[in-house]
């Protein structure tokens, strides 16, 4: 059995198809039947795929890989079925089951031909995605089958197209969970945290999804952006995907209108982002709506203004100390509270000038003062270096930002002889200076700086869950092809994410870290005798003696009735 695409010519144009050959027992001989049409050339073209006739043969080769890994895996199978079930995921179905969405999720494919549970098919690929991060072919094959409760009827094909809709709905699945959650835990927007991040795909050409950008682990690759906002208490409510190209500015908009608008939220949100989203349209777009919004931004040093750097640098400012419990300094701070002016272009070429009362919270760190002229001085060593060496602009790198590349005199004429390089010592001095400070501004006057400074520092876990996406969830390599079935995929990483914050701060009361969950629910396994029962062949750990106490259940036990396992499975949270 293989797959091969047929070309027939028309008076349309080329007519394509996938087709299947296969023997016939009957004929014994091969016979071909279709098992895709696709249509005609022109009208492929005119839908987007430059290309369909090498689109699709690239499509028949993944088909045969697949079709010969399957062929393998069956094989295996044959040879020896494993009796080893996974049950650390326990808690995330007690949550899942607890938030009540598959019916909501479910009335999705009303107005689509689809024959099967699509969130049976979410829910497999979150517990999948969470106990061994894999391919979904491998997920079909090798994860999911072996669930405790593993009782799931849908084929790897349906699979694939439960998770192009679920991209094409991946927004409205979130505001499914996000109304659910509060409902069951409550959700507070009294602050919110957002960051963006991206992720690169190993790939020749752009798409107009996956484009070439400012890539985080800068990667020349075409990226795809993927902007997060938490609440208060630390917890997922809000996704928004995005072409890699774009900045990373407005989505912060995008995310915090579209919360408010789907759940009604009329309270004051104050909206925390570091550095990166810190701008004027920004800025105006949280006061815009009678000052009922407000925001918590960190501010680039070098980019103030020469009257705002000298009360950076004035030594006569008063600092508040805060210390460790052996008395070493931690931190300082300082504030003042002025009106300062902004303008910005909008996206229709409207010019604003707006101005607004704001705090600007000073703040001081030795130990990343020591850390940050280390690596100033290592490259001001190696500009020096390569100064001496003659070597080429080039080979700079990041230290070229403290040299000056000469070609012209001091007329300004252009001169015949090589690049003149001059160590620029000003940019240093200045970078030197200001080493260890941050500043923070904010429309929240009245709150104290501490309290700004604690409220703007929680913005590192939103850092740790993308490290989470990123390593405990392997969101990449993707292995999807078209943006449906990406998104697809990262809202089952959001989903799988969302549980696990769920676990850990609601349920546990961050009793356990995250890390310890994922070692926890990807470690504790069980194995299946032929009468039923069961056999805990887990290690025994603090976060099993934890959860053991937390949730009243045997998770220590050595031997497991099929009770006790249902009764973990369906146990309330």
């Amino acid at each position: 059995m293989a797959y091969f695409l047929k070309i027939t010519n028309k008076k349309k144009g080329k007519y394509l198809q996938i087709y299947e050959s296969f023997y016939n027992k009957e004929k014994k001989n091969t016979s071909h039947k279709s098992f895709k049409t696709l249509g005609f050339e022109n009208d492929l073209i005119a839908s987007g795929i430059v290309n369909p006739i090498e689109f699709y043969s690239n499509e028949v080769k993944k088909l045969n890989t697949q079709l010969k890994l399957k062929k393998e895996s069956d094989k295996i199978k044959l040879i020896d079925v494993s009796p080893v079930r996974y049950l650390g995921y326990f808690p995330i179905k007690n949550i899942l089951d607890g938030l009540a969405v598959s019916k909501h999720i479910n009335l999705l494919q009303y107005n689509r031909s689809f024959h099967f549970s699509i969130s049976d098919v979410m829910e497999a690929l979150v517990y999948s995605r969470i106990i061994n991060p894999a391919s979904k072919f491998k997920s079909f094959h090798d994860v999911i089958p072996y669930l405790c409760h593993s009782d799931y009827s849908f084929s790897y094909d349906q699979l694939l197209s439960a998770l192009g809709m679920m991209g094409d709905e991946y927004e409205k699945i979130i505001e499914i969970f996000s109304r659910r959650v509060a409902c069951r835990y409550g959700t507070d927007t009294s602050s919110t945290y957002f960051d963006c991040t991206n992720f690169y795909f190993e790939i020749d050409k752009e798409n107009a999804f996956q484009r070439k950008g400012p890539s985080k682990e800068n990667r020349k690759d075409p990226i795809v952006g993927l902007g997060l906002l938490l609440d208060s208490n630390l917890i997922p409510i809000g996704m928004k995907m995005y072409p890699g190209n774009q900045s990373e500015k407005p989505v912060i908009r995008e995310v915090i209108n579209s919360l408010k608008h789907q759940n009604n939220i009329t309270g004051k949100t104050v909206q925390v982002a570091d550095k990166g989203l810190n701008c004027a349209a920004n800025i105006y777009a949280a006061r815009k709506h009678n000052d009922k919004d407000g925001y918590i931004f960190s501010k680039s040093i070098k980019q103030l203004s020469d009257k705002e750097m000298k009360w950076i640098l004035n030594k006569n400012n008063k600092y508040t100390y805060v210390t460790d419990k052996d008395g070493e300094i931690k931190y300082r701070y300082t504030s003042i509270i002025d009106t300062f002016y902004y303008e910005f272009t909008d996206e229709n070429g409207k010019k604003h000038n707006f101005s607004c009362k704001e705090k600007r919270v000073l703040t001081f760190n030795p130990s990343l003062c020591e850390k940050q002229r280390f690596e100033l001085n290592k490259m001001l060593e190696k500009a020096k270096k390569l100064k001496a060496s003659q070597a080429k602009k080039s080979e700079y790198g990041e230290s070229s930002k403290y040299v000056n590349f000469l070609s012209s005199n001091e007329d300004g004429k252009a001169i015949d002889k090589k690049i003149i390089v001059e160590i620029n010592k000003k940019k240093y001095e200045e970078d030197y200076a200001i080493a260890g400070y941050n500043l923070l501004v904010t429309s929240e006057s009245t709150m104290s700086d501490e309290d700004i400074y604690n409220t703007y520092h929680n913005l590192w876990r939103i850092e740790e869950t993308f490290r989470i996406m990123k390593s405990e969830l392997d969101a990449r390599p993707v292995f999807c092809q078209t943006e449906r079935t990406i998104k697809g995929h990262f809202l089952i990483c959001y989903i799988a994410v969302l549980l696990c914050r769920i676990l850990e701060f609601k349920v546990l009361r961050n009793k356990i870290c995250a890390f310890e969950l994922y070692e926890f629910m990807r470690t504790y396994k069980v194995l299946k005798e032929s009468n039923g029962n069961y056999i805990n062949i887990s290690s025994s750990t603090d976060t099993i003696i934890t959860l053991a106490n937390t949730f009243k259940l045997p998770l220590r036990n050595f031997y497991l009735s099929d009770k006790q396992i249902k009764m973990m499975l369906n146990h309330i949270i």
